[in-house]
């Protein structure tokens, strides 16, 4: 590996010797000249690694040899050093994207610092986070043999999704791989849980964690009543807790974060089922009894989510709010400008919902359009995408406009999604629905070790068509194909995003609360 090779400008450099006689002996290759010109020059004809700057030089001063360096080799970092500390020139240096910024006198462990802080990050970055998790491998294994309750499975799951995201910055393959085997541990176990568990919650509420159907009343409805500013409460469609943590130093540039947590999404973790239940305040069952003429079944033409809006006016009502509230569902740019244009309106109400729906699409697109199978290619590309989206966004743009006006927002999803990598067979009629994480019909025949099996759709409070009616719920990273085209079907869905069935990602989904900065 060649040695960094450093560039240090200063018309003093004669009185530098000791600092660079100090870095070739750490092993580091340091090219000096006394002024801007003679740096410039020297750019044009070696590659360097970083600069060291003089801001005070006869001729071309610091800040102007700056400009002109980050305007023709805008990725080399450069650290400016100055006797000055007046505030104009920090704020000159800074404009000009400098690296870091060094007060005379200057020390030579100082020059190291900054050395390794802008040239050696990503490694010191790596070897930490691969040894700190290597430490915490263990502790997480513990707790997972550990009799785990609801809230401790949230805690397990947000220390998974904390190690993922670190250990995407780490270049170790290997360690990713034991990651990955700890996770698919972890959901074998959490599958495991809610089978025991997820029926018990539905019939003793008072024991069982915030779920879909209670959300609204837990987390939105006292905001509401508090009523000193209006409340945002903003559904995107199949948002992982994952992809919800990299969104979030977006959103802390103008947003102060008063909670953020995870709750239960019931099953099936679908838009249809998931979604309705949150604006309704009830469980799918509930729903179709009260408002029959609303709820459209699987085997239903129609479209599923075409009455939140009226639930959503139907669970205000039944907890005492006779208020006015605004309802939106973005589907696309045009409609997002449209919302973002209204948002001023919208202070006039205590509460307005938003409901985005690109995830959900970008999730589907995958599956069908190679390109975009392509450019999301596992979880860490995934949420690569889903942050480059959410930069460009008018969703984004709506959200600075109610941090600027104080607004009080609340964000959430109806459910989140999981990459499957493992078939599991499963023979039904002609009527079984379509999606791959869960199914719902007659005479099912599925393996048992892959599901969870609800045989009366009435204790999972869902609705029940016919006598012989079942509800079957992938766990894992499992998807059901039929034997018909068994390969083409695998080949084709392997290693797609899918929601319905049940999984830390499809299950422990954000609830978060911002207040205007």
């Amino acid at each position: 590996m060649e040695a960094i090779k450093i560039l240090w400008a200063d018309d003093e450099i004669d009185l530098l010797k000791p600092h660079i006689l100090f870095l070739e002996e750490k092993g580091y290759q340091v090219l000096s000249v006394p002024s801007g010109n003679e740096a410039l020059d020297a750019l044009d004809e070696e590659r360097v690694d970083i600069v060291f700057l003089d801001e005070n030089m006869p001729g071309l001063s610091g800040l102007e040899t700056l400009e002109i360096i980050k305007e023709k080799y805008p990725n080399i970092p450069v650290v400016m050093i100055t006797k000055s500390e007046e505030e104009y020139i920090m704020e000159e240096a800074i404009g000009a994207k400098i690296s870091d910024y060094l007060i005379k006198p200057v020390n030579p462990k100082q020059i190291l610092l900054s050395i390794k802080k802008n040239l050696d990050t990503s490694r010191l970055v790596s070897e930490k986070a691969t040894s700190k998790y290597q430490q915490e491998f263990r502790e997480i294994g513990m707790m997972l043999n550990d009799n785990l309750d609801n809230k401790d499975w949230i805690a397990l799951y947000k220390k998974l999704v904390y190690w993922e995201l670190e250990l995407d910055k780490s270049n170790e393959s290997g360690m990713d791989e034991v990651f990955q085997m700890q996770k698919n541990e972890a959901n074998a176990q959490f599958g495991k849980f809610v089978e025991r568990n997820y029926i018990d919650w539905l019939n003793h509420p008072e024991d069982a964690p915030t779920m879909s159907h209670n959300l609204f009343k837990k987390h939105v409805i006292p905001e509401i009543k508090n009523g000193n500013t209006p409340v945002f409460f903003l559904v995107i469609d199949n948002l992982r807790y994952d992809q919800w943590k990299t969104l979030r130093p977006i959103l802390t540039q103008d947003y102060w974060i008063d909670e953020e947590d995870a709750f239960y999404s019931i099953l099936p973790t679908t838009t249809q089922y998931s979604r309705n239940a949150i604006f309704a305040g009830m469980m799918p069952s509930e729903i179709e009894r009260k408002y029959a003429d609303k709820w459209v079944n699987d085997e239903e033409e129609g479209g599923r989510n075409l009455n939140e809006k009226f639930f959503l006016a139907e669970q205000l009502k039944r907890n005492g709010l006779d208020i006015k509230f605004s309802y939106n569902k973005v589907l696309n740019v045009s409609y997002g400008n449209k919302v973002l244009r209204e948002v001023p309106d919208m202070f006039n109400n205590p509460l307005n919902v938003i409901v985005y729906n690109f995830v959900d699409m970008l999730s589907h697109a995958r599956t069908d359009i190679q390109i975009i199978k392509e450019l999301a290619v596992d979880e860490a590309a995934y949420r690569s995408v889903v942050k480059s989206w959410f930069e460009h966004s008018t969703l984004l743009s709506i959200l600075k406009e109610i941090s600027a006006r104080g607004g009080k927002v609340i964000i959430t999803t109806d459910h989140g999604s999981i990459r499957v990598k493992e078939p599991s067979k499963i023979i039904g009629d002609k009527d079984v629905n379509t999606n791959l994480r869960y199914k719902q019909g007659k005479s099912l025949d599925y393996q048992e070790k892959d599901v969870l099996a609800v045989k009366n759709p009435e204790d999972a409070h869902l609705p029940k068509v016919n006598v012989s009616q079942s509800f079957v719920f992938a766990k894992d990273d499992k998807f059901f194909a039929y034997p018909n085209n068994y390969n083409h079907y695998v080949k084709y869905y392997k290693d797609t995003f899918q929601h319905g069935g049940i999984s830390l990602e499809e299950m422990l989904i954000p609830i978060v609360k911002l207040s205007a900065r």
